[in-house]
């Protein structure tokens, strides 16, 4: 009776104290308690992370300690100042890498090239730079998104013009940016477009990416113990994986049984034919290759063009300057206004909508975070003190928000700072605008992904006019990847009578 007794007071005090952590956390941005260390803010908050890594950062001058609960080794340092990314990424490159913890948050990535350092990282980075240099590569870049735009997105939008149907443009652009990925990297198209709703594939994944946040935010003893038991998030994520795996399985096997016409071209092909030559690739380094190029091809991608097109809806008059600066370049060519696609070179004339979609990116970065661990000690430029095997945490999202960065008009739309004064693209440095990332890994598909996005920017603003559905809640997810937490609805109106 009387162990009854001191297990219902334990119960009691654990409950007391929990309460009060929660009803403390809610006055203050993070406060660091004794044991539990400043989790109970981060959990608190985890719903709108970015905003409130943001809110810190600003309060704190752009870095901040984190303090995990006592003997968890979940202390590091999140920065958003420029001078610190600068030096942790170009400057003292070396002695910055992913680290081991890295590897086993994103474990399902296997050892592709955004978890792995040193030679292998090395090996693969030259390897993808070699493709992107192949001019097969870049006919079959612009071959395959003139014909899914033409074919399939057209298709899809003007049937949603003639029947008068809402459409989500978070399910659309996912869906565009899958099928393309797919098709560049396996020579096929799953036709995601085609589809009502998202293929489990691509359901598949979305899962991954808010699973690896999970893992980001909470001590490792908890994710690590709920994969062993096999509950909460770590049973989805067993699932997605195996949905996931069976796809790309699939993908590669069809490929390599298929007859290829001399003319077709695709990455995996290339990769085991030219890169294969060189030396022996095992069928766990293709897989994770695939696996990493399609993280970066498809969830990036869609995640930059939602946060585009709500931008511009958001902003008419940014929409009126585009068709404007599209009417100027190619108004010439529409002769027998029949003409629904733009040419790629003439594309690059396009200095405003440049500007549009840097000023996307700025607010709404597709990896809004990054992380890092010291090899050696140092000292930031910040003036703080990194002991070895300290992690950093680099908050993009916030970056785009601090008027130390971008001057106190930070939180205005305007995509006019991208422009000189000459009229024509202003570039900043990577360390100051980070959506690319920075130094020896600034982002190899920089120029595929900024092309991708004005293509189809182009095609639906210059055919379609878009009539938002009135109070929706537009808010980031909480997710590596920045894509909304609840889409957009949208109806389409045809611009152009065909």
């Amino acid at each position: 009776m009387a162990i009854v007794v001191y297990f219902g007071m334990a119960v009691a005090f654990v409950s007391i104290v929990l309460v009060w952590l929660w009803w403390s956390t809610r006055n203050s941005l993070l406060t660091d308690w004794p044991v539990v260390g400043m989790i109970p803010g981060l959990l608190y908050n985890a719903s709108q992370i970015h905003d409130f890594t943001a809110a810190v950062l600003q309060q704190n001058n752009g870095t901040f300690v984190f303090k995990g609960p006592w003997f968890s080794s979940m202390d590091f340092l999140v920065t958003s100042d420029p001078m610190n990314v600068h030096h942790t990424f170009s400057k003292n490159f070396s002695n910055y890498p992913k680290g081991p913890d890295f590897n086993q948050i994103f474990d399902y990535v296997g050892d592709g090239i955004f978890t792995v350092d040193s030679d292998s990282w090395i090996i693969q980075r030259n390897m993808i730079h070699s493709l992107f240099k192949d001019k097969r590569f870049e006919l079959a870049v612009h071959t395959s998104l003139h014909q899914k735009i033409s074919e399939c997105l057209f298709s899809l939008l003007d049937n949603a013009c003639k029947l008068g149907n809402e459409v989500d443009l978070k399910d659309v652009f996912q869906s565009f940016t899958f099928d393309h990925i797919c098709i560049l990297l396996f020579g096929m198209d799953p036709k995601n477009l085609s589809m009502e709703s998202p293929s489990a594939p691509a359901n598949a994944f979305d899962d991954i990416t808010q699973v690896f946040l999970y893992r980001n935010i909470v001590p490792g003893v908890i994710w690590k113990l709920q994969r062993w038991l096999q509950i909460g998030e770590e049973k989805k994520m067993r699932k997605a994986c195996h949905t996931f795996d069976n796809f790309v399985e699939n993908c590669i096997q069809t490929n390599q049984q298929k007859e290829k016409n001399i003319n077709e071209f695709d990455m995996l092909t290339y990769f085991l034919q030219v890169e294969g030559q060189k030396q022996n690739l095992s069928s766990k380094f293709i897989r994770d290759m695939v696996v990493n190029l399609m993280v970066a091809g498809r969830d990036t991608t869609s995640a930059a063009l939602f946060w585009t097109f709500w931008l511009i809806s958001t902003n008419p008059s940014s929409q009126k300057k585009i068709l404007e600066e599209m009417e100027h370049h190619f108004g010439s060519d529409n002769n027998d206004d029949k003409l629904r696609f733009f040419n790629f070179e003439k594309m690059e004339q396009l200095v405003y909508l440049h500007g549009v979609v840097c000023e996307a990116l700025r607010f709404y970065p597709s990896i809004p975070f990054e992380r890092k661990v010291s090899i050696e000690s140092d000292i930031l430029p910040s003036g703080h003190h990194i002991s070895k095997n300290t992690k950093i945490v680099y908050s993009l999202y916030a970056m785009g928000r601090m008027k130390e960065i971008w001057g106190e008009d930070c939180l205005e739309f305007k995509p006019e700072r991208w422009i000189s004064e000459s009229g024509g693209i202003k570039h900043q440095p990577s360390y100051k605008f980070i959506a690319f990332n920075a130094g020896p890994r600034t982002c190899l598909g920089k120029n595929l992904g900024l092309l991708q996005i004005k293509s189809v920017v182009c095609a639906i603003l210059w055919n379609y006019s878009l009539h938002f559905i009135e109070d929706q809640n537009v808010l980031p997810s909480s997710s590596i990847v920045l894509h909304p937490k609840n889409g957009l609805k949208v109806r389409f109106f045809k611009r152009h009578a065909y």
